[in-house]
């Protein structure tokens, strides 16, 4: 698979593995982007209701009305990874590879990517196959591998908050700040959301800390 976008949490640096949250937002893209399969919106990662855990939530396909979201699916021709430095070089020593095949998403990893960079080889066997939650489904359907991992994919309302007309008014000269409440510009829009809950104990780190990025992959 290729590259067809990329997202660095760059201003993020790293989460410790004691707590904490990183996350990263990137709605709205160029035309070439925008409402494909590629197009991510948000990165989260953060400590789970067991601290044992990280919990790593990959958004994509922003924008989605009601309606839209009702037929959305994902993209068996589009990866979704997790990336994951433990040393500071910037480098992924790991990665969290979803891939959509079936109604199901496989989920492979943690594990040493087959080569860093821009490409991507998915690697090993999947650590748990998930099915994918319909979006007219009153609970989500998650599944848990024999490794401990759980993992969830499926349409979810888009969480992030931002009042985009008011930083157009700031930007535009005639605001001076965002309002105490404001309006978020998201609401009633969907995503389509891959979420993987991973054991501390499977990530490498020496030092505590890691930095996480995410990429989405087009095969050609």
């Amino acid at each position: 698979m290729k590259n067809s976008k990329l997202i660095i949490a760059c201003a993020l640096a790293a989460l410790t593995l004691g707590g904490g949250i990183l996350w990263a937002s990137d709605h709205a893209d160029a035309p070439k982007v925008t409402g494909k399969s590629t197009d991510i919106t948000d990165l989260y990662v953060f400590q789970g209701a067991n601290t044992n855990n990280l919990v790593f939530v990959g958004n994509v396909q922003g924008l989605m009305s009601p309606a839209t979201t009702a037929t959305a699916t994902f993209d068996e021709n589009t990866m979704i990874e997790f990336k994951i430095d433990d040393n500071g070089d910037n480098v992924e020593d790991q990665v969290i590879q979803c891939v959509y095949k079936g109604g199901q998403m496989y989920i492979y990893g943690p594990v040493k990517p087959a080569q860093t960079g821009l490409a991507a080889t998915v690697v090993g066997t999947a650590s748990v196959v998930v099915p994918v939650t319909p979006y007219s489904a009153t609970t989500p359907i998650t599944a848990t591998g024999s490794t401990g991992i759980t993992a969830f994919a499926g349409p979810r309302d888009d969480p992030f908050f931002f009042d985009l007309n008011q930083f157009h008014k700031i930007t535009g000269g005639t605001a001076t700040g965002f309002l105490p409440t404001g309006n978020d510009t998201f609401a009633g829009t969907n995503v389509m959301s891959v979420v993987v809950e991973v054991p501390k104990s499977m990530f490498t780190s020496t030092t505590g800390k890691i930095g996480v990025w995410m990429q989405t992959h087009q095969k050609m």
